[in-house]
């Protein structure tokens, strides 16, 4: 976390000890000091000083006992009470008055007034005393917007001031900052039906069951816009966090980002622990505003991405909360649809979902997202009714396969990918259509049971396609 370099211009041994002595001194005389302390020779020898940096993100990376016990060997005491991101700023306001130089990232949030703060997606872009300020001056000269992922060095705050700033840009959207104004804004971009397909076949490995299933009934594309239309327990969250490690798996280069809206906190830190990607969540119980900010930030900072040219895959649990966050917040326009829905609340979640596209310029933004039904709730049923047919692409699972204890509880009938033929090769499609013209007289029960059967005895598609093709001769 902490990185130490010697910086010494001359040869001379003599210099060299003299450096050692006064560090092996310091640690003897502060009875805090670990081997995690920064240590700073403050002489004015110019070059032959003992420079130090400490990143911020690996901070905010740090479990909260970690921080705790680094915060306490740096001599900073009562910081138990403390919550994680003032602890952060503690111990950054401890080393600022030394010669340490100190580098920070974070998720640009603009305000009205000209200036910004950088967010951190570790505290799920809640406001908090470790953001670093934006000049006006800095989003002038680079074009900043709200979204846009930046990393540089931090100046330590002026008398008057409560924040630390960014003094020096080194990155915007993982490029660097020369030719980042002149992107070309994501509304101006010329959407197209994904034509280049994820791989959940398991070729690659890392699939599972429900992974090869939809690769082969309901494949997902760069720039897909998807449904998984879900009834309560019937293994969505467990079906979105497999899509996830397969595309991280066989796609790395792509940008995985998992959002959570009125989930469960524990399901949020399950999520964390089985997923190796960015994951930002506004639990049950958080305002709708926090859901609202969350997601939008989301949105932004993936819209930014695309327009540098990037592939980012968001998904979202669940659609339906979303959509009830931005109905909360939806300033009464005398016109309520069933359930208590008012008719322009739909307007901003179908704004989010219809960000995702294939783009012409270069780069996607896939969002696959869940939708709740028979949940009991009149208001659910009309969100789904709303953003039936918006998608390109609609995975059904069925409570009836969920009561039997089969999974992945998909409904292969009702399920189906839009303009499939760009993704699948010749061969795929006819020997999809063949399978689906056999399972067509199944009811969902036998369909699955037979395809389960089927492919856990074969280690990939490709090898049961293979075996399937053998049996037809």
């Amino acid at each position: 976390m902490v990185k130490k370099t010697n910086k010494i211009s001359d040869n001379s041994e003599s210099e060299k000890k003299d450096i050692v002595r006064v560090e092996k001194q310091k640690s003897v005389n502060t009875p805090q000091a670990s081997k995690r302390t920064v240590a700073v020779k403050d002489s004015s020898q110019g070059n032959n000083a003992l420079k130090t940096s400490i990143n911020v993100q690996e901070l905010k990376e740090m479990n909260i006992t970690t921080l705790i016990k680094y915060a306490e060997s740096l001599g900073i005491l009562e910081v138990v009470s403390l919550k994680k991101q003032e602890i952060v700023f503690k111990i950054l306001e401890s080393q600022s008055d030394k010669k340490v130089e100190i580098y920070g990232e974070g998720i640009l949030e603009r305000l009205p007034d000209g200036f910004g703060f950088l967010r951190s997606a570790k505290f799920n872009y809640v406001p908090g005393p470790d953001d670093l300020y934006v000049s006006p001056v800095h989003i002038k000269r680079f074009g900043l917007r709200t979204g846009d992922v930046i990393k540089g060095t931090l100046r330590r705050p002026k008398e008057g001031e409560k924040y630390f700033a960014l003094h020096r840009v080194d990155q915007i959207n993982y490029a660097k900052p020369s030719g980042s104004s002149h992107k070309t804004v994501f509304e101006n971009l010329t959407p197209l039906f994904p034509d280049e397909k994820f791989d959940l076949s398991g070729d690659n490995g890392g699939a599972t069951l429900s992974t090869r299933i939809m690769d082969m009934f309901t494949p997902i594309g760069k720039g897909q816009r998807g449904l998984i239309v879900a009834p309560p327990k019937t293994g969505k969250t467990v079906l979105l966090k497999e899509i996830a490690n397969v595309i991280i798996k066989n796609h790395p280069e792509v940008k995985v980002i998992i959002l959570l809206i009125d989930e469960r906190p524990e399901e949020v830190t399950d999520m964390q622990r089985s997923v190796n990607a960015e994951v930002v969540s506004s639990t049950f119980d958080e305002y709708a505003t926090r859901h609202v900010q969350v997601a939008e930030i989301v949105l932004e900072k993936a819209k930014r991405l695309v327009e540098c040219g990037h592939d980012v895959f968001i998904v979202l649990d669940s659609l339906t909360r979303l959509a009830r966050a931005y109905n909360t917040l939806a300033p009464p326009s005398g016109k309520v649809l069933t359930g208590g829905i008012d008719a322009n609340a739909l307007h901003r979640p179908k704004r989010f979902f219809g960000a995702a596209r294939n783009v012409e310029e270069g780069g996607s933004l896939t969002i696959i997202a869940s939708a709740l039904v028979e949940t009991g709730s009149r208001m659910d049923e009309v969100i789904f009714e709303e953003f039936k047919g918006t998608g390109n692409m609609e995975i059904h699972l069925s409570r009836k396969l969920s009561g039997r204890r089969v999974y992945p509880a998909f409904d292969i009938q009702a399920s189906g990918t839009r303009r499939d033929d760009l993704l699948l090769s010749e061969e795929e499609r006819k020997n999809v259509w063949i399978l689906q013209k056999f399972l067509s007289n199944m009811n969902v029960v036998d369909v699955m049971d037979f395809l389960i059967e089927k492919m856990r005895k074969t280690k990939n598609n490709s090898e049961f396609w293979e075996q399937m093709s053998a049996k037809k001769k």
